[in-house]
């Protein structure tokens, strides 16, 4: 990671995850970053109650740079949403990336069958992820099987909480959307059947101004099995953004 001067990037991770899924796009970012663990994930102690968007989104604020590129992943979309939405002073730019928006009815259903089946058989869930996030892509298998671990690693518990404000959290911050007036960009994979390119765009209608990118073949981990190319896509709005502002 080259050190170069100016706001940092903060990368927020998805449910499940930790912030270790980001060193590949951390490789190839031209700029300072940081990769926060959510709560109830990582080196963060387990979520013991049910919690909401905004008590999720006041916990990352804390350990926050004062100002930065906030870059959100899945449910860490979600977060960083509520946080440019409520807290603009803290952040540049946002980039939301596989991000859900606005479910349908058929998509929350579909989450929440998810939800349910994370409580009732989390190892087979664990592979039903697996299965969703990677089938079909050229991921090495060791990069799979650490996603594998980590996912495994959970306390089943504080998974199904952060599971359930990612399956309900679009309905909070959804009629927010359009007061989020910081520069935004919304980027997906073709093939995210959960994340999908229609959420994508749906996402970048409701803020104003926001730009949206679809990357051709990548499924959900687009920032593992992509990286080079979400950096590049981060790195050249962050410098758009910052020319607008010159």
């Amino acid at each position: 990671m080259s050190h170069v001067p100016g706001t940092p990037v903060a990368l927020l991770h998805g449910v499940g995850l930790d912030a270790g899924m980001w060193e590949p796009v951390r490789d190839a970012l031209k700029r300072n970053s940081v990769a926060i663990d959510l709560p109830g994930h990582g080196r963060r102690p387990a979520l013991t109650a049910p919690t909401s968007l905004a008590e999720l989104a006041a916990d990352v604020l804390e350990r926050l740079p004062e100002k930065s590129h906030l870059v959100g992943f899945s449910l860490g979309a979600l977060i960083a949403q509520y946080i440019a939405r409520f807290h603009p002073d803290r952040v540049e730019t946002l980039t939301c990336v596989n991000s859900v928006c606005r479910r349908t009815e058929d998509e929350s259903t579909a989450v929440l069958t998810r939800l349910a089946a994370a409580e009732s058989d989390f190892p087979a869930t664990v592979e039903a992820s697996i299965d969703r996030w990677y089938t079909g892509t050229s991921v090495p298998q060791s990069v799979v099987e650490t996603t594998r671990r980590t996912l495994a690693g959970n306390d089943v518990g504080s998974f199904v909480h952060a599971y359930r404000v990612f399956a309900t959290g679009d309905a909070v911050i959804g009629p927010e959307l359009g007061n989020i007036h910081v520069p935004t960009l919304a980027v997906t994979g073709e093939l995210d059947p959960g994340s999908t390119p229609d959420m994508t765009l749906r996402l970048a209608e409701a803020i104003p101004g926001a730009r949206s990118l679809v990357v051709p073949g990548a499924r959900h981990m687009l920032p593992v099995q992509d990286a080079d190319v979400l950096a590049g896509a981060i790195n050249d709005f962050i410098q758009e953004s910052e020319g607008e502002r010159a």
